[in-house]
């Protein structure tokens, strides 16, 4: 049964603890994926496009022991915004 709760808990696209935050109706979220591979460096890049032509902003991050991190993007609701960017880069 504990072995069921942990596969469901894998196939999360965002940690059980970000979900309260993103049901706000004010702001869009989008969850991002950067593998371990990704440097530090390219995946501050890749963030700062978003934030300079998407209009997205740093809603929150967390580093895991492999070195993958996953973050959660955030903007004010608008139809004149770009699409979102990809879920995994």
């Amino acid at each position: 049964m504990a072995r069921a709760s942990h596969s469901a808990r894998q196939t999360r696209t965002v940690p059980t603890s970000w979900e309260e935050e993103s049901s706000d109706d004010e702001y869009e979220y989008v969850p991002l994926r950067f593998p371990r591979e990704m440097t530090r460096v390219t995946a501050t890049m890749r963030l700062a496009i978003q934030a300079e032509y998407g209009g997205w902003e740093l809603s929150r991050v967390r580093a895991y022991t492999d070195g993958s991190r996953r973050v959660l993007l955030r903007r004010r609701k608008s139809s004149l915004l770009s699409p979102t960017p990809e879920a995994v880069m």
